[in-house]
């Protein structure tokens, strides 16, 4: 259940850099910036990508992984996955802090940086997901028990029971339905 929910949550991720390409292709060809479509990849990377699925990966997943599968899993987990993870969210930081300085001055340097840093988080996210749902997450099938197994799919039902209630996947599921539908 849990690995399957993450690799459809990946689906989701996967969508929205779909649709940002465009939006930067458009910024290149002279488009003005949509600041509110920024706004929203920011709030989406924040709290669908990072604090609920990474959240999910880190505090369950992950943690299980490492304290049941040895140094191979601490290793690429430690130095690969949570490596991405900082990552992501410094080029989110600095894609907010570029939108910030092109709101007070719109000129064509911060319009780079903008550019750069959506086009930085959404290929380091393509190459991530595909790390997961290739290697860490068969690893994970393969080498935890059933047990571990069945723990980790009921604490990501409570995790997703808690994020449902406070409306994280409604409104983040909205951003996604929205953007693509502003540039199908």
């Amino acid at each position: 259940y849990s690995i399957d929910l993450m690799i459809e949550e990946h689906k989701n991720i996967l969508a929205v850099i779909k649709v940002m390409r465009p939006v930067c292709c458009g910024i290149l060809e002279g488009k003005p910036i949509d600041e509110e479509d920024f706004r929203n990849l920011i709030y989406f990377a924040r709290t669908y990508a990072d604090r609920h699925h990474h959240g999910k990966e880190e505090n369950i997943l992950f943690r299980d992984m490492s304290e049941k599968l040895g140094n191979a899993a601490q290793t690429l987990i430690r130095h690969g996955m949570l490596v991405e993870h900082d990552l992501g969210r410094f080029y989110i930081n600095e894609l907010e802090k570029a939108l910030n300085r092109y709101a007070q001055n719109p000129d064509t340097e911060t319009k780079l940086d903008i550019l750069a840093r959506t086009a930085q988080w959404s290929d380091l996210l393509t190459r991530h997901i595909e790390k997961e749902n290739e290697a860490v997450y068969p690893f994970a099938q393969r080498g935890l028990s059933k047990d571990v197994l069945q723990k980790i799919d009921e604490e990501v039902h409570l995790f997703e029971i808690k994020a449902e209630q406070a409306g994280i996947q409604k409104t983040n599921l909205h951003i996604l339905q929205t953007l693509s539908e502003k540039y199908a």
